[in-house]
């Protein structure tokens, strides 16, 4: 199955970290049942998030705008299992598994489009809340439980092998804390498994530091599942940080750099996963990048607003992994030209 067709990501940056595991704190009364369709923030076949409008307008180099009307396959021939990443509102350490408006919003923005290539399944998680990320590292009795997000996870997961699988291949997407459920669940229940292995076709884990030997594909988080390199691998990573190329990151981040002597965080680039630098197939919000970034400018100079949920501008943006110091990131460039009528101040930065 060649991967170049599901590559077309939103390069966005990155949410809030992940916390570190906290001691487990009260379960509630019942875990989640996944035999029940309201566990599920998507599933094929029914009005979700996932199905949200995906129209693009394309925008040229030239100004001209034309749209690019988005189908959903038919009968598609793999899946793909997303997690979605840190986004909750509820004012609890771990959130419910009752989906939000900020559930829904980034399902459609970074998984419904997954719908041209698979099934799309994206379980509710008890995620750790963005006011359960602030409480941590505080005397506040009410500690966020990561192992209860994550056993929520690997619950769905089983359910989905179980009842939905039936032999197909799968694609596995996550961003942010998303990202890192899905690592801790390759880790444990696919790395070094050769069957369970063979059924995913790639792993997207977007937004997370990887560890992997400098120069390596394989070695470090995981000792067999390597990053990939070219489009018609199979069982293999994608994986990447970005920052934009004419910026550093911080010295403080957490993100693009690994503690582990002799490792690296591991960057695939999605545009050229050979390695080097190349122009991207982008879809882009046309509002902004959602996630808390700011608003999008318009698209084109004097030109006819854009009414489609996605703009895609060809040639305007280019990706590279980058080593810069002790930082590994998928560095982006707008490439800006006066002569361009588009804009060159593309949104997306969190802060």
């Amino acid at each position: 199955m060649k991967l170049a067709r599901l590559l077309a990501l939103v390069l966005a940056a990155i949410a809030a970290p992940l916390a570190a595991q906290h001691p487990p704190s009260a379960a509630p009364a019942h875990a989640p049942d996944y035999a029940q369709p309201d566990t599920w923030l998507c599933l094929p076949g029914r009005a979700d998030a996932c199905s949200a409008p995906q129209d693009a307008t394309i925008v040229a180099a030239t100004g001209r705008q034309s749209v690019e009307a988005f189908k959903p396959a038919s009968a598609p021939q793999f899946d793909c299992f997303y997690v979605y990443p840190t986004v909750s509102l509820d004012p609890t350490p771990n959130a419910d598994l009752k989906p939000g408006l900020e559930e829904k919003a980034v399902a459609a923005f970074q998984a419904a489009r997954f719908a041209k290539h698979c099934r799309v399944f994206a379980p509710l998680y008890r995620q750790i809340t963005l006011a359960g990320l602030r409480r941590l590292g505080t005397t506040t009795a009410a500690t966020a439980d990561r192992a209860l997000a994550y056993g929520d996870v690997k619950a769905a997961w089983a359910h989905y092998l179980a009842t939905e699988n039936k032999g197909r291949g799968v694609v596995l997407i996550g961003h942010s804390q998303g990202s890192g459920m899905l690592k801790q669940l390759i880790a444990e229940e696919i790395d070094g498994k050769p069957a369970a292995a063979a059924r995913i076709i790639s792993a997207m884990l977007i937004g997370t530091n990887i560890a992997v030997p400098k120069g390596k594909d394989t070695g470090g988080d995981f000792k067999a599942f390597p990053l990939c390199r070219k489009a018609t691998q199979t069982s293999c990573l994608i994986t990447y940080v970005s920052f934009r190329a004419e910026t550093t990151p911080p010295d403080n981040s957490r993100f693009g750099v690994v503690a582990s002597p002799g490792m690296v965080a591991a960057c695939t680039n999605p545009a050229a996963l050979g390695g080097g630098k190349a122009l991207t197939d982008n879809y882009l919000g046309t509002r902004g990048a959602g996630l808390g970034s700011g608003i999008q400018a318009p698209w084109v100079k004097d030109g006819p607003a854009v009414t489609t949920p996605f703009v895609k501008a060809p040639g305007l943006i280019s990706t590279e992994c980058v080593q810069n110091g002790k930082f590994s990131y998928l560095a982006v460039t707008v490439n800006a030209d006066p002569a361009d009528p588009r804009t060159d101040t593309i949104a997306g930065d969190i802060t």
